[in-house]
C-alpha cells in the first residue's frame, strides 16, 4: 500500500520536544498549510495539521525549526487512538515526519516581513495575501564566482546521439 504526504507549510508553534520512557525524543508540531483555492467568502482557507518526528529527527526540528517558519515535511499519514482525561475515545490524524527540509532560506524568511519569529500567529491568519494565487519561490543564496559549472556555449543544436 502507498501511504505518502508531501506537505509544505509554517509552524504555528515552536516544536515540542519531549522524550518516551525508554529515552526515545519525539518532536510535535503543527503545520498551516493554504488551500489553493478561495472559500465562497472569497478567502482561502487553511488546514492545521499535526506532525511528529522521532529520535533524531526528533532533536533536528526542536534545534532548528521554530513558529513561522516554512517548512517542507514527507512522510506517512497515521491514525492513533488515545482516551482524555474524562475518559472519552478520541481519534488522531497525524503525519509521521520522515523527511523535514527549510522552505526557505535565513534570508528571505527574514526579508518576508509578516513571518518572523516575532510576529503572532494564531488559527485564524492567513498566510497568503488575498491577491496573490500562487506561492513565492524562497530566493536561494547560490555564490556567483568560483563556481564548478560554466554556461555551455557554441550550441549548435544538433542532438549528440
Amino acid at each position: 500500500m502507498l501511504n505518502k504526504a508531501i506537505l509544505m507549510g509554517r509552524l504555528t508553534r515552536d516544536p515540542e520536544l519531549r522524550h518516551t520512557q525508554s529515552n526515545m525524543a519525539v518532536a510535535s508540531f503543527t503545520l498551516a498549510v493554504n488551500r489553493d483555492r478561495k472559500n465562497a467568502n472569497g478567502e482561502f482557507q487553511t488546514d492545521f495539521i499535526d506532525c511528529v518526528a522521532w529520535g533524531r529527527q526528533g532533536e533536528f526540528v526542536k534545534q532548528w525549526f521554530t513558529k513561522g517558519m516554512l517548512a517542507i515535511v514527507v512522510g506517512r499519514i497515521q491514525s492513533r487512538q488515545w482516551e482524555d482525561k474524562n475518559g472519552n475515545k478520541r481519534t488522531t490524524i497525524e503525519i509521521n515526519v520522515d523527511e523535514i527540509s527549510f522552505g526557505e532560506t535565513k534570508k528571505s524568511r527574514e526579508a518576508n516581513s509578516g513571518y518572523d519569529n516575532n510576529s503572532s500567529y494564531d488559527n485564524g491568519s492567513q498566510i497568503r495575501s488575498e491577491g496573490n494565487n500562487n506561492y513565492s519561490a524562497p530566493a536561494f543564496d547560490l555564490p556567483i564566482g568560483d563556481s564548478d559549472f560554466a554556461e555551455l556555449g557554441d550550441d549548435d543544436g544538433d542532438v549528440p546521439f
